[in-house]
Order: structure tokens, then sequence, then C-alpha cells
């Protein structure tokens, strides 16, 4: 893998479909897509809930998961970059695109 392919990988992460636009049949694409969705859908969940529920969500569930996402993203773009197909804690085993 090239330096470039290396850098859509890590795209996954800050917008999740870069990689399946570039090549939907690159498994190593798909893989670090379905990471970057997944943890997509993760922080939404973490801002809805925490946004509805009042007190501790605003206080407690958005500050922590929101933290929680990053740490989760910046591990992603490091297993990016160093070319592993390595899945994230928690919700790497969730498969939405096959």
């Amino acid at each position: 893998m090239n330096k470039t392919n290396k850098w859509v990988s890590v795209l996954a992460y800050i917008v999740f479909f870069i990689p399946i636009l570039v090549d939907s049949n690159n498994e190593e694409y798909k893989f670090h897509t379905n990471q970057g969705l997944t943890l997509f859908l993760l922080a939404v969940a973490i801002s809805m809930v925490g946004t509805f529920v009042p007190v501790i969500g605003w206080f407690i569930i958005l500050p922590l998961g929101e933290i929680f996402c990053l740490v989760l993203a910046i591990m992603g773009i490091i297993n990016a970059y160093n070319k592993k197909m390595k899945e994230l804690p928690i919700i790497g085993k969730i498969k939405i695109i096959k």
C-alpha cells in the first residue's frame, strides 16, 4: 500500500464514507469505513442521550462519551496510519458494511 492509500484509510475516521467512494472493493477501505461509521453512530447516540437526559446527561454522559469517542477515533487513525486492520474496543465487532 502506498502513502496515498494510507491517508485514505485515515480519512475514514474523520469523514467515514470517503474510502468507499475511492474504492468500494478494497477490503482495508471497507474495514476502516465500517469502523468510522460505527464510531460516528456511537457519537450521534451519545449526543442524543446526553442532550435529552437533564443534568446527568449534560454534565456526565456528554463530556465522558465524547471524550471516549475522541479516544476511539485517535486509536482508529493510528491503526489506519500504521496499516493495521485492528478492531476498536467495544464497537469494533459491529459490522454495518460488509
